[in-house]
């Protein structure tokens, strides 16, 4: 099998550990592969949900210089408006940044920013229609 299309994105990681907990507590993601890169002795994670074959990469560094902050960020449906406001107030009671969260109309959602332990910025939504925009726009020849 030949991996087309988008893949993966990468991220300048401080603490593995600690993103990965984060990842696995507010995304559900798992780490699927594990490495220290030969070239630069950096320790290596990618996760990845297992909903579809795309992951996170998580590379350590020294410092995070520029973060994805809003309105950069990584999106993650939730089964429920439930899970993103339980999951928004498990974010403050932790004291971390969260804007949100927010009703917008079609096809946007409900959604909330939570900063990761790298303040990279996880919109966590319920009802954005990406997989039904995508299908409509392939049905429509796009």
């Amino acid at each position: 099998m030949v991996d087309l299309g988008l893949t993966h994105v990468a991220l300048p990681d401080t603490d593995l550990t600690a993103s990965i907990d984060f990842y696995g507590r507010y995304a559900a993601m798992k780490v699927v592969h594990d490495r220290v890169d030969p070239a630069t002795g950096g320790h290596v994670a990618w996760l990845s949900d297992g909903t579809r074959p795309f992951v996170i990469v998580l590379i350590e560094t020294e410092a995070v210089e520029h973060p994805l902050v809003p309105i950069s960020h990584l999106g993650v449906g939730c089964a429920s408006r439930d899970d993103v406001d339980r999951l928004a107030a498990q974010a403050v009671d932790e004291g971390r940044p969260v804007w949100g969260p927010t009703d917008s109309p079609a096809p946007v959602g409900y959604w909330v920013l939570i900063a990761d332990p790298d303040n990279h910025t996880l919109e966590l939504s319920h009802g954005q229609e990406v997989g039904l925009t995508v299908e409509s726009a392939k049905r429509d020849g796009g």
